[in-house]
């Protein structure tokens, strides 16, 4: 899709940090994820299980932490981290 990144991930390690420059579509396939994500009222938490989706708008920040290996499909706008 033009101008869209779609990219599985098998993992078990966690991600960094970041804020995307779009909009960005998270879904756990397999497994269990815990994201961490910034807001006005702080860092909160959620856990995510095979499909759930976790929706970041674009400018939030936030962070994946796999619990154990997890399936991970991420769609993005391409060129994001």
């Amino acid at each position: 899709m033009q101008g869209v990144s779609t990219r599985l991930h098998w993992t078990d390690k966690p991600y960094r940090w970041h804020i995307n420059d779009g909009e960005e579509v998270f879904v756990v396939l397999d497994g269990q994820v815990e994201m961490k994500y910034r807001d006005v009222e702080g860092e909160r938490s959620a856990i995510l299980n095979a499909g759930d989706i976790f929706f970041a708008n674009e400018g939030t920040e936030h962070c994946a932490f796999p619990v154990g290996e997890a399936r991970i499909l991420v769609v993005e706008k391409q060129g994001s981290i």
